[in-house]
């Protein structure tokens, strides 16, 4: 038993010496193309990625293609260094198909939102900072990846959204500020002018409310118990509630040391005396 061991020893052994006397050079030439081509990968990933920053392209996008190169050229070596050793690559070839399309069935879901994300990379409807809302969900943008997209909310709750439901979704893109509303009544005897230019006053005199687009103040609608005044203005999207808080305070107080009477809900009742005395 121990002779037969030693015999299949030496059967190895023989065929690894011939190998090695058959390709010495050939597995020589093999490791410098592929020491090469890993030193090439490297340096045209690095000429890539300057490349697209030179030319401002999104950060996401410059990494994933510079990436991409580089496993491509890598892929190729190693498959020029096999058959330089006399290894057949095209079963790995064929492999390697095979495994692609598995792969691509059971990730469908995952590359599909890959490829809305480099739709958004590259079409650019919003970039980080803009205020967007698709599907009833709306934020600011904290980062664009390739398979998903990061809001944030005024109540600083981060919203993960895969890319897949964004792209061919109706998109609405208020860049970085929103619309915040606001109304409050005044009796009708008051003078409307004089509590819209109150309004206005306190809208110009708060550092977050946007000058451009303009606040927009006026008679809103004519109510039972007092004519309503809104007011809309916008301001940054991560600070809607603190600067609502803010202008609605300062507009009640406005209207108060103004003497402007503020009604609350109340109903007229009418007596006849003559259905009394029947």
């Amino acid at each position: 038993m121990i002779s037969s061991e030693i015999e299949q020893f030496e059967k190895y052994y023989t065929m690894l010496t011939e190998y090695m006397v058959t390709y010495s050079m050939q597995i020589v030439g093999a490791i410098f193309i592929v020491l090469i081509g890993l030193w090439i990968a490297q340096k045209l990933a690095k000429f890539v990625a300057a490349l697209m920053t030179r030319h401002n392209v999104d950060i996401t996008l410059t990494n994933f293609v510079s990436s991409v190169v580089k496993v491509l050229l890598i892929v190729m070596v190693i498959i020029i260094a096999l058959g330089k050793i006399g290894i057949s690559v095209t079963p790995f070839v064929a492999a390697i198909g095979a495994a692609s399309l598995g792969a691509g069935l059971a990730l469908q879901g995952m590359l599909s939102n890959y490829g809305a994300g480099l739709a958004i990379i590259a079409t650019r409807p919003f970039v980080v900072g803009d205020t967007i809302e698709v599907k009833n969900v709306s934020g600011q943008v904290k980062t664009i990846e390739l398979g998903y997209t990061i809001l944030i909310n005024e109540e600083k709750v981060e919203i993960t959204i895969p890319n897949k439901h964004i792209v061919g979704e109706i998109l609405h893109n208020s860049f970085s500020y929103s619309l915040v509303k606001g109304e409050i009544d005044i009796a009708y005897s008051a003078c409307s002018d004089n509590a819209i230019s109150l309004i206005e006053d306190v809208l110009k005199a708060h550092e977050l409310v946007a000058q451009n687009p303009l606040s927009q103040v006026g008679i809103e609608r004519f109510a039972d118990s007092g004519v309503t005044i809104s007011y809309r203005y916008w301001v940054p999207t991560t600070k809607i509630i603190e600067t609502k808080l803010a202008i609605n305070g300062g507009v009640y107080k406005a209207i108060n040391n103004a003497d402007i009477e503020i009604p609350f809900p109340q109903r007229v009742i009418t007596i006849n005396k003559a259905d009394l005395e029947s």
